[in-house]
């Protein structure tokens, strides 16, 4: 593996993270691959905070990334991981079964076994495993055989075993702040590689605003909606609000009637209930 140092990786690929392809959606084509390109995520990624030390040093320790969709957990366990010189072994818990675990932990101890090597087992959505399943990787990230990212939208004390929340450090992931959200858009309009740069489009700050609001502090979806009003542009390459309607649909911010955002607003209300 060539290199510099795990801030600012020129490295090849040998680890198991896939690199950036020049093709793809918009969305995929941009992902960071270190965290000099991370974006979002500060109070985490910031020079000398937790992650940046971390990824710093090469280290990686079992965690819970916690967050809203599209605020980097895949990109960040990624990061890490290639930090660490590690393979990456992925599962989604909406489709994985125990067979999968059990093989995934195979090619793990086999690995460690032939080259020494760690392995970073990535589960998106783990909270969708049930406590059975959840309870199959414990004695793996016990004895080392692997080192644990479970991603999560869910509140994990509520969802997940609290034998692995007692082998992972918990970080949480906020929404992208509107200022990140600025510098993906530029990135995606200026890069002529993989983003949309060779397309000389343009966005008025008020559509800028426009498309910033409907994604809610959602990366992924700012360069979908991005993407699909790209298609939808006329040769005077301008993005209009006209063109942002039809290529989101004038979706309304999303509101989750089950999960920590409702518990929030149902605090927030009592508080200023209470005022009176």
């Amino acid at each position: 593996m060539s290199g510099q140092n795990s801030l600012g990786f020129d490295m090849d690929t040998d680890n198991g993270v896939e690199m950036n392809q020049n093709h793809g959606p918009l969305a995929s084509r941009l992902r960071p691959t270190n965290l000099t390109e991370y974006v979002g995520q500060r109070h985490l990624v910031s020079e000398g905070k937790a992650i940046w030390k971390m990824v710093e040093a090469g280290h990686c320790h079992s965690m819970i990334l916690w967050g809203p969709p599209g605020t980097g957990k895949t990109t960040l366990a990624e990061i890490i991981a290639k930090a660490a010189n590690a393979d990456v072994e992925k599962l989604s818990a909406i489709s994985a079964g125990v067979k999968d675990i059990r093989m995934t932990i195979e090619r793990a101890e086999h690995r460690r076994q032939q080259s020494g090597k760690k392995t970073v087992l990535f589960v998106d959505e783990v909270h969708r495993f049930n406590k059975s399943q959840q309870d199959a990787f414990l004695p793996y990230i016990e004895d080392g055989t692997v080192t644990f990212i479970g991603a999560t939208t869910e509140n994990p004390s509520f969802e997940l075993n609290n034998a692995i929340l007692s082998r992972a450090r918990v970080y949480v992931l906020k929404h992208i702040e509107e200022d990140d959200l600025q510098l993906l858009i530029d990135r995606a309009l200026k890069d002529k590689d993989k983003g949309l740069g060779k397309l000389n489009l343009h966005v008025t700050p008020e559509n800028r605003k426009l498309l910033i609001n409907l994604c809610s502090g959602d990366g992924r979806r700012l360069l979908n909606f991005l993407e699909i009003s790209a298609d939808l542009v006329e040769n005077d390459g301008v993005i209009t609000a006209e063109i942002i309607e039809q290529a989101t649909g004038n979706q309304m911010a999303t509101f989750d009637k089950g999960g920590d955002h409702f518990y929030d607003l149902i605090s927030a209300f009592h508080k200023s209930v209470s005022r009176f």
